[in-house]
């Protein structure tokens, strides 16, 4: 009985985590970690946000800006960038690490990064020509998707 009891109690605690989670809250770019506005005004100084929002999942904070060419760049709860996505541009050069955009160039010389997306495992990067690229942290290349 105890032992059922137990686990209710951590059934109830989990359900309500679960509905709290996935808070989405509009944001001012003034309110972005000072890591995500510096490096929104490296990168990408010319673009117009079209908005900005703080996102609340069950473990993590992530900020997520929105330009009105449709560019969209996540960041970390401290501001380091998590996922750069240019749907009709290119990722600005200076994201893409120099052994990445060196593989892409010796590899496929027609293609650009339009997408690159980083985490605690892997480089993952979108190409121009529909190939998708993932590399470790030691950035070896370690999947290939069409």
């Amino acid at each position: 009985m105890k032992k059922l009891m137990i686990l209710s109690a951590i059934l109830v605690t989990f359900g309500i985590n679960t509905a709290c989670a996935d808070n989405d809250k509009p944001i001012a770019v003034t309110q972005l970690p000072q890591a995500a506005q510096q490096f929104i005004k490296t990168h990408f100084p010319k673009e117009k946000v079209a908005f900005a929002k703080l996102e609340r999942d069950f473990l993590e904070t992530t900020y997520e800006v929105l330009f009105t060419n449709s560019t969209k760049v996540e960041f970390y709860k401290d501001g380091e960038w998590k996922e750069v996505d240019c749907k009709y541009s290119t990722v600005p050069a200076k994201i893409v690490p120099a052994q990445i955009a060196q593989y892409v160039a010796q590899n496929y010389p027609d293609a650009q990064v339009v997408q690159i997306d980083r985490d605690r495992r892997d480089y993952e990067v979108k190409l121009t020509n529909g190939w998708e690229l993932t590399f470790d942290l030691n950035f070896n290349l370690i999947d290939i998707d069409d």
